[in-house]
């Protein structure tokens, strides 16, 4: 097996899949990228190629990938023009000779009726994979359990109510930790390429029933309000959050907008992130996470 390269391997996701690929591979036989590589020094030291790699700089690509024959592409932060970043990241690595592209997607994110925004950008980068030449692995994740842990989960707790417009939806919620085992199974197995793998936990809750969790654990009532999605809207002005993702502030104080917070409630409403599915068991040889169990890990971050 070739070298395997971890795009964003500064990041949390990243990070995470770069110190479980050094538990099952040989440091140099590693590749870890990063806009600030300074960050990476403490994998430098063991032996890992750390190198500078700028998404909105196609010439320090060429380089950072050489040597590369699988790589872990970590979809960037910036909805709206992370399209233009990714092709810049896969067109580099092909060129270098990368036979095997692993990508962080979004469950459902090839159905043209999925509402969440976010879906656009990812089938986008999708397309482009599968256009490269390159075998592919899309891991369609579902939504991440820690979000509700700790995004969502605080709030309502300190609030004693949450605003809500996915209605009765449900969602096989994923542990990130479970997401980063698979991205590493796959990218250290055969077997996955030109698989779409949507990524899921054991079981789909609803949002109510989440929080009902979070109430169960606590002892504190929290009174999830269902809302249209106009209403949501309004939640999120309210908190001062950009409407768009042209609005985004880089570096701000909210990195994402109400439009996609809004469309992904409605993508819930809908259905798209129901499903269950045994990928995680399947790649890794391990159940998923429940979603009470990484309420139970992040516990210590809630409100007294």
């Amino acid at each position: 097996m070739g070298k395997i390269i971890v795009t964003g391997a500064s990041g949390a996701f990243g990070g995470a899949a770069a110190r479980l690929l050094l538990e099952k591979c040989a440091p140099e036989d590693l590749i870890f990228l990063s806009r600030t590589p300074e960050k990476l020094a403490a994998f430098a030291e063991r032996g890992v190629h750390c190198r500078t790699a700028d998404f909105d700089d196609p010439a320090s690509l060429t380089s950072a990938m050489e040597g590369g024959e699988r790589m872990l592409l970590i979809s960037t932060a910036r909805v709206g023009t992370r399209v233009g970043q990714h092709k810049n990241a896969v067109d580099a690595a092909v060129a270098q000779g990368v036979k095997h592209i692993v990508y962080t997607s979004l469950i459902n994110a090839h159905k043209d009726d999925n509402p969440a925004i976010v879906k656009i950008d990812h089938r986008a980068t999708e397309e482009i994979i599968e256009a490269s030449g390159a075998a592919w692995t899309h891991l369609r994740d579902s939504q991440y359990a820690e979000a509700i842990a700790t995004a969502m989960a605080i709030p309502a707790l300190q609030m004693g109510e949450k605003p809500d417009n996915c209605g009765d939806g449900k969602v096989g919620f994923v542990s990130r930790d479970d997401c980063v085992a698979t991205a590493v199974g796959v990218l250290t197995q055969d077997g996955f390429e030109n698989q779409a793998l949507p990524l899921t936990g054991p079981e789909a809750l609803s949002i109510p029933e989440a929080m009902a969790i979070v109430s169960d654990m606590t002892g504190k009532p929290i009174d999830v309000q269902p809302v249209d999605d106009e209403a949501m809207y309004e939640y999120f002005d309210a908190m001062g959050a950009p409407r768009h993702a042209t609005d985004i502030v880089p570096d701000g104080p909210i990195p994402w907008s109400s439009d996609d917070m809004v469309t992904f409630g409605e993508s819930i409403r809908k259905g798209f992130f129901s499903e269950v599915t045994d990928c995680v068991e399947r790649v890794t040889g391990r159940k998923p996470k429940s979603l009470r169990e990484v309420f139970e890990e992040n516990r210590h971050l809630w409100p007294a």
